[in-house]
C-alpha cells in the first residue's frame, strides 16, 4: 500500500465527510454570506488545524475507544449540549453583538479554533471512518503514516471548508438584506444538537 493511495483516501474521505452540515461548515458559511470572506478562509485553516490532532487521537486510541460504548455515548451528549449552546450563543449574538463576539466574528482563526475544539464527535467519526478503511486495506496508520493520513485529512477539511466559503461568497449579495442569514446557523446548531440527543435517547 503507498504512501500516495494513504493520502489520497484520507483527502477525499475527509472533504466528502465535511459536506453534511454542521457547526463547522455552518459557521464558515455564515462568515462569508456575512461579507466576511477571509475571515471564513482563516476560520477553515484553524479547523483544520485541529482535525490534526484529533485524527491522531482517534487513530491512536481507536480499538479503547471502540471497545467501550459508553464512551462514544458521552460524545454524543457533549456535542449535542456544544451544538445547543452555541446555536443559543449565535442567535444571541446576532441580535445583541458584543465586543467579544465581534472580535471573535472578525478573528475568524480564533472562532475556529473554539468551534472546532468544541465538536468532539470528530473523535468518533474519525475513529468509525479510519476501522472502516483500515477493514479494506484501503490506508495504512503504522508508524509514521499515520502523520501522512492525519495531514490528508487537514488538508481535505481546509480544501471544503475552503469551497463553502467561496460558494457562500457568490450568493450573498442575493441574501445580503435577508435577517434569515444571520439567524439560520443559530437555528441549524440547535436542531443538530436536538437531533445528536434524539439519537442518543433512541439509540
Amino acid at each position: 500500500m503507498s504512501l500516495l493511495q494513504t493520502f489520497i483516501i484520507g483527502f477525499v474521505f475527509s472533504f466528502i465527510g465535511s459536506i453534511p452540515p454542521g457547526t463547522i461548515n455552518v459557521s464558515v458559511a455564515q462568515l462569508s454570506l456575512n461579507k466576511q470572506f477571509w475571515a471564513a478562509m482563516r476560520f477553515a485553516l484553524a479547523a483544520g488545524l485541529i482535525e490534526y490532532p484529533y485524527v491522531l487521537i482517534a487513530v491512536k486510541f481507536e480499538s479503547w475507544i471502540t471497545s467501550t460504548p459508553m464512551i462514544i455515548a458521552n460524545f454524543q451528549v457533549i456535542a449535542g449540549s456544544v451544538m445547543i449552546l452555541l446555536g443559543i450563543v449565535n442567535l444571541w449574538s446576532t441580535a445583541s453583538p458584543t465586543k467579544l463576539t465581534k472580535k471573535l466574528q472578525d478573528s475568524g482563526f480564533r472562532k475556529g479554533l473554539l468551534i472546532s475544539i468544541a465538536n468532539p464527535l470528530a473523535i468518533p467519526f474519525w475513529v468509525a471512518v479510519t476501522a472502516y478503511l483500515k477493514s479494506n486495506d484501503w490506508v495504512n496508520t503504522t508508524g509514521s503514516n499515520i502523520y501522512l493520513y492525519a495531514l490528508a485529512i487537514s488538508l481535505g477539511t481546509i480544501a471544503l471548508l475552503s469551497l463553502v466559503a467561496i460558494l457562500a461568497k457568490k450568493i450573498a449579495p442575493l441574501l445580503q438584506h435577508s435577517q434569515i442569514v444571520k439567524n439560520l446557523p443559530g437555528w441549524i446548531f440547535i436542531v443538530l444538537g436536538i437531533y445528536t440527543f434524539w439519537e442518543y435517547v433512541g439509540g
